[in-house]
């Protein structure tokens, strides 16, 4: 498994929210831009909230068995990878929803915010940009959690075919 790269997730966040933008502003000038809705800031902040509390958890888990303590649980390998799977996952979409309403925000910051409506909508948009962030650190720090040791040993002989 290979990890995110951060680059790789600014790159969709940059795409998508020029495409966002571009199509915001077709919209707009064909009729009525669709809303943000209010909910999407929470569940990114749900997701956040529970990719850093699985990366907590999973780091005492781990702190608790390098260190031998009687009755420490460890962590299953295959709860490990499900949990780096769902955090590299999480953090796509992320960037790519807190992308779509970047650019929606950012239309909406240059075209009309005299309409109290879409003010209310630009921060909702806002709230979406920051709370893909918190997704976005939330599984970066669960995969630095997770991450195995690199294997530095000199003696050790290379696998044969």
């Amino acid at each position: 498994m290979k990890q995110l790269r951060p680059a790789v997730l600014a790159g969709i966040f940059v795409i998508a929210g020029v495409l966002s933008w571009a199509g915001a502003r077709l919209w707009n000038a064909y009729g009525t831009l669709p809303g943000v809705p209010l909910a999407a800031p929470i569940v990114l902040a749900v997701i956040a909230v529970v990719l850093f509390a699985t990366a907590l958890s999973m780091r005492a888990r781990l702190k608790a068995q390098r260190e031998r303590r009687p009755g420490a649980k460890g962590v299953e390998p295959l709860m490990a990878a499900r949990a780096v799977v769902f955090g590299q996952a999480s953090a796509l979409v992320a960037a790519l929803v807190a992308g779509m309403y970047g650019g929606v925000g950012v239309f909406l910051l240059t075209e009309s915010l005299d309409v109290p409506a879409r003010r209310d909508q630009a921060w909702y948009a806002g709230g979406c940009v920051l709370a893909g962030a918190a997704v976005i650190a939330a599984a970066l720090f669960l995969e630095h959690v997770l991450k195995l040791p690199e294997d530095d040993d000199p003696t050790k002989a290379p696998a044969t075919a």
